[in-house]
């Protein structure tokens, strides 16, 4: 049993040591770069389209905000028109 888990342990360290010879080679170095390089690709592409979106909602949210507030300056007007209406039948009720 534990000779079992000693081999183990050696096959690990041939793993990694080999691993590492692995990975650190020019080989997988240019792998490395490649790939990093697609991966700043593709970053640039997904700012692109986040600022893209950005500025669709920040237009979308300032039309809204100027619908809503064309809206309440027509409800407001309404407002002052009905209470003049009732002020103009308080005095004609008041002349007659």
């Amino acid at each position: 049993m534990n000779w079992m888990k000693a081999r183990l342990i050696g096959c690990g360290v041939l793993l990694g040591t080999a691993g590492v010879k692995i990975l650190s080679s020019d080989d997988a170095k240019k792998v490395y770069t490649h790939v990093t390089a697609a991966v700043m690709r593709g970053y640039d592409c997904v700012a692109k389209t986040y600022t893209a979106v950005r500025e669709n909602c920040l237009d979308i949210s300032e039309d809204a905000k100027n619908i809503n507030d064309r809206r309440y300056a027509e409800k407001e007007e309404r407002m002052i028109e009905d209470a003049r209406a009732l002020l103009e039948e308080k005095e004609d009720c008041g002349k007659n």
